[in-house]
């Protein structure tokens, strides 16, 4: 199908019609399921700041905490991978179910676990590590399916702005994971148990994710996917008016009926040139994400401050900052996502990103240490640095991601290309602390400067657009390879 036919069938569906119930309806259920976006964000924030402390308790050496860290985005790596296939399978609301029990155990795991006062315990630093572990299949399983879910609910005119909102519910955990290190610190100091209440609270949204989506339903493209079309219609009549939902559900039935006789799942992926194509630059997109040195900030903000030369105490409250911009920043991402074109949004992310990355591994040479303005000059440049990565970059990436693939593979799709951002952050934890210690701040933000210059490169000449589409019109596109014709054409 060309794509002046598609857009054509796009522009045809029924007007949404002025907001009013079903829009708040829309709104109230994406509230509920970004509550897994904010234990996304919460646990990959939290240990900025309870990393130090949880580091002298348990009596650890830089390799055993880079491995602590490090082992939630592995974990999660691992969850993208399992949890999108199970969603493709079990459907995207009992997937979020199963999380919400995972966050919870997880965050028990490390809490509870014995040991510290400036000992090592081997039976403590398993339990650890086997919560963190248990939270990165949450938190990676979250950052496939939550998405997903919310894509595949909204209506595409407004897909952006609604799948977007996990992101700002992921920069809004992570502020309110600097927010209360920062209180935890001021009122109990920075030393003994006290980074096991900082992990602690990350239970309080468990367990509104879990009672919130008994409440929830079902995606209506997975049901029909599944052949509950009037199941799936009883669902988007809840947040359409009756002539779109009759519409949406035509076009999703004539989906899924030209997917008949193909082969689904991964053997399906590894017989299309085309998919595996997408599935690729998705993978190397999610990589693109994670090696600005964005997950270095948010998991060790505190130790870049005090590399630069801030004490412990105020690198943590100085930390908040980066959690504020980013929320602006997402608001900012949210309000125009469905009105800049995705690639245009990509090139000026990196743009920025990797300018300011560069200007801080600059000033951090030029300004020696020891120097007043040294902190505050890398902290105002590190805030801009954060505030481009969230206008641009990160709610963008996870929209994209979110409904580039075809219905029938896309939480594996989904799944894959998320693993590759997780690995490339699971590498980094764990090397970040020492590479710190050994090259700098000027050093480590030198070489994530080096990365972002190549990362333009593959988004200008590889990432095709996707705004403005219905997933059944970009399905068709994609997996005949007409989306990289319209790329070039653009």
């Amino acid at each position: 199908m060309t794509s002046t036919t598609t857009r054509t069938t796009d522009a045809a569906l029924p007007p949404l019609g002025a907001p009013g119930v079903l829009s708040r309806r829309l709104g109230f259920i994406s509230v509920v399921a970004c509550f897994g976006g904010l234990l996304f964000g919460y646990d990959t924030g939290v240990v900025n700041g309870a990393e130090t402390p949880l580091q002298v308790d348990l009596g650890l050496n830089l390799v055993q905490l880079g491995l602590v860290v490090g082992l939630l985005p592995f974990g999660a790596a691992l969850g993208a991978l399992l949890t999108g296939k199970l969603s493709d399978a079990i459907g995207r609301r009992t997937s979020v179910i199963l999380l919400a029990v995972l966050f919870f155990l997880g965050v028990l795991l490390v809490v509870f676990s014995p040991g510290g006062n400036g000992t090592f315990s081997a039976l403590g630093y398993a339990s650890v590590l086997a919560g963190r572990t248990i939270l990165g299949l949450a938190v990676g399983g979250a950052s496939v399916v939550v998405p997903v879910f919310l894509a595949e609910l909204a209506p595409y005119e407004i897909r952006g702005s609604i799948t977007g909102r996990n992101e700002l519910a992921i920069v809004s955990g992570q502020l309110a994971a600097f927010v209360v290190n920062a209180v935890i610190a001021s009122v109990f100091g920075t030393e003994g148990h006290i980074w096991r209440y900082m992990f602690a609270v990350a239970a309080i949204p468990a367990i509104f994710l879990f009672f919130g989506m008994l409440r929830m339903p079902e995606s209506p493209r997975w049901l029909v996917k599944k052949g509950r079309v009037e199941d799936a219609r009883r669902v988007l009549l809840t947040v359409r008016p009756p002539e779109r939902a009759d519409a949406e559900i035509d076009q999703l039935v004539e989906a899924v009926e030209d997917e008949a006789g193909t082969r689904l799942g991964l053997g399906g992926l590894l017989r299309s040139k085309w998919l595996l194509r997408i599935v690729a630059i998705g993978f190397g997109l999610s990589m693109v994400q994670s090696l600005t040195g964005t997950s270095s900030v948010m998991f060790f903000g505190t130790r870049v401050l005090q590399d630069s030369g801030m004490t412990a105490e105020e690198a943590v409250l100085a930390n908040i900052a980066f959690g504020v911009v980013a929320v602006i920043g997402g608001i900012i991402a949210v309000r125009s996502m469905d009105r800049v074109n995705r690639r245009k949004t990509f090139l000026t992310g990196l743009t920025l990103t990797t300018s300011f990355l560069l200007l801080t591994a600059i000033a951090a040479t030029v300004l020696p240490e020891g120097s007043a303005a040294r902190p505050i000059v890398v902290l105002v440049l590190v805030v801009a640095f954060v505030l481009s990565m969230q206008t641009f970059l990160n709610i963008a990436v996870w929209v994209w991601l979110a409904e580039i693939f075809p219905l029938h593979m896309r939480g594996l799709g989904m799944g894959i290309a998320a693993t590759g951002g997780w690995l490339v952050q699971g590498v980094l934890a764990i090397f970040v602390p020492s590479l710190l210690s050994s090259i700098g701040v000027q050093g480590v933000f030198l070489m994530f400067a080096v990365f972002g210059v190549l990362s333009i490169l593959f988004v200008w000449k590889l990432v095709p657009e996707t705004r403005g589409r219905t997933l059944e019109s970009l399905e068709r596109d994609v997996s005949t390879g007409a989306i990289y014709t319209m790329k070039k054409s653009s």
